[in-house]
């Protein structure tokens, strides 16, 4: 008996028979009656038990004399024999085995062997059946291969014609559907981060189905019975048969390069594998992964599954299902939009109150805006004069320390420090002889009372004394005065004598000179003036202007 397995295929399930030792798929059909395979075997047996002598020989192609004897004939001959007896008798077989060996070179044929543990034989299939397999053929898989069986004469090798082939086990298109599953995979085709999310509301949605199937109609019926203002453009395509895959993807190509549609819906009804397969070829795969705009999948039923609804942004599992995704209800959506509006205009006028409030507050607290901008006019007036006055007080701050520093660079200058120490030197001499005057004055002052006094008492002895001591402290006082002249010419003159060796003009006494441009520049390099120039020499005791002529010889010593 047969087994029922279920095989799960992207999250559904499909069924699949597998074969048991009590029955083989190709032993018997489904009524009880012999497979071709069976038949074969059954009539090989009878011919070997009925077929003797001659008779067997020649009905297997052997050769034999009138007189009983072997014949003599060329090896073409019997080549050929040997293609007309193999090519008649085994016109159309099933042959099981294993595939070895396989190649298809760039004419599209297949070459490969089929092999079992008790023989090999070669096998081809040409490129027009090659084209027509529903799975890709690979070494080591069993496959039953249907054909007829084949002599090549030139170079004596038989050979099985395929004209088809199937896989044992899985059937082909389910074998085909889980390999290009596993190939578009691995290209990233059903990656979750390359899906799109669906528009809330669409305006116009494209649908890539047939006019005339029940898809459409479905579809169309729950889509306006949620949302009556979408509107639909049917790409028309045929959904099964040959050709139906080319013109399912030309339909996604066409609704997504329009620019209006921002759905595309590829749909059908439900079927077997066979009639759902046009949504499992690799063009229909591709085109929806190329769509500028997101697509949804609604293939047969919710147990359905194809490539298209693992490229799919969306999978629905019908093209009802569809439609409940893509529209929301207009009547749900107009009651949250009235209970939306409501909640809106509720909060609006509790956030006016509320600012209303505020406003007030903030106006109570001002008070009246005429004093308000009054106070802060005389604020700002009192602000502008303290700035004024700050502004006064860093000019005249400026000025004072721009006059320090002239007053200091004026201190600086040589000739400035000279007159300036003439200057102290003449004050300190006028008031060393104010002073000598004072006491001169003072001692004569007192000499007078003295003398009154000794003329009153007649002290002769004691005016005498006091006369020679008179003389001694005259005599001290003007050596303390000299020698404290002396002490400040000594120090006037050191200090004349430094600032006359840092003046300028004790370096031209020297014999040097000091050269100036035309344009009142000091000349500090020889580079810095041409043949023909004029120049201004100054000197110790004058000026002179002088012609260059050219460069002068370097000195020696």
């Amino acid at each position: 008996m047969a087994k029922e397995q279920e095989v799960e295929v992207g999250g559904g399930a499909i069924s699949q028979t597998r074969e048991t030792p009590e029955r083989s798929a190709y032993s018997t059909g489904g009524n009880g009656e012999p497979t071709p395979r069976a038949r074969i075997a059954q009539e090989r047996e009878r011919e070997d038990e009925e077929d003797t002598g001659a008779a067997r020989i020649e009905r297997e192609g052997g050769i034999a004399s009138a007189s009983g004897g072997p014949e003599v004939v060329s090896v073409g001959e019997l080549a050929r024999r040997i293609k007309g007896s193999l090519e008649g008798r085994f016109g159309d077989v099933l042959v099981r085995g294993e595939i070895s060996n396989l190649r298809q070179p760039g004419s599209g044929h297949l070459y490969f062997s089929l092999k079992d543990a008790s023989g090999s034989l070669r096998a081809v299939l040409f490129r027009g059946q090659a084209r027509r397999l529903r799975f890709r053929p690979d070494n080591g898989q069993e496959v039953v291969a249907r054909g007829r069986v084949s002599f090549y004469e030139v170079s004596g090798d038989a050979q099985l014609v395929c004209e088809s082939l199937d896989p044992v086990g899985a059937g082909a298109l389910a074998l085909a559907f889980e390999q290009r599953k596993a190939k578009l995979a691995a290209e990233g085709l059903f990656d979750p981060a390359r899906k799109r999310q669906l528009p809330f509301l669409p305006r116009r949605i494209g649908v890539v189905t047939s006019p005339t199937g029940a898809a459409i109609h479905d579809f169309v019926r729950v889509l306006h019975r949620r949302f009556p203002g979408i509107a639909v453009l049917v790409a028309p395509a045929r959904v099964q048969g040959a050709g139906a895959a080319d013109e399912i993807a030309a339909g996604i190509e066409r609704l997504g390069a329009r620019g209006d549609c921002e759905i595309v819906v590829v749909t059908r009804g439900g079927g077997s594998i066979e009639d759902l397969w046009a949504f499992n070829e690799e063009v229909v795969a591709r085109a929806i992964a190329a769509c500028p705009v997101p697509v949804v999948s609604a293939v047969g039923h919710e147990v359905d599954f194809t490539i298209a609804d693992f490229v799919a942004d969306l999978r629905a599992p019908t093209p009802t299902g569809a439609a409940e995704r893509i529209a929301p209800v207009e009547d749900e959506l107009r009651a949250a939009l009235a209970v939306t509006r409501s909640r809106l205009a509720r909060s609006a006028r509790r956030e006016l109150e509320s600012r209303r409030a505020a406003v007030h507050r903030v106006r109570s607290r001002l008070g009246d805006p005429t004093r308000r901008v009054a106070d802060e006019r005389l604020r700002l007036d009192a602000r502008r004069r303290v700035a004024a006055d700050a502004v006064v007080g860093a000019i005249a701050l400026g000025r004072r320390e721009l006059r320090g520093r002239e007053e200091r660079l004026r201190l600086v200058n040589p000739v400035a420090r000279l007159k300036r120490r003439s200057r102290e030197l003449d004050s300190l001499r006028e008031r060393l002889s104010r002073a000598a005057r004072g006491l001169l004055r003072e001692r004569r002052a007192g000499l007078r009372s003295a003398g009154l006094a000794l003329g009153r008492a007649a002290p002769r002895d004691r005016v005498l004394r006091e006369g020679q001591q008179l003389g001694e402290l005259r005599e001290r006082l003007f050596g303390a005065i000299q020698r404290a002249l002396e002490g400040r010419r000594a120090r006037i003159d050191e200090r004349a004598a430094q600032l006359r060796a840092l003046s300028p003009l004790q370096v031209l006494a020297r014999g040097y000179a000091i050269a100036f441009a035309e344009s009142g520049a000091v000349l500090l390099s020889s580079r810095e003036i041409r043949a023909g120039q004029r120049l201004h020499l100054e000197l110790a005791d004058g000026a002179l202007t002088v012609e260059v002529l050219g460069e002068a010889p370097e000195r020696k010593g």
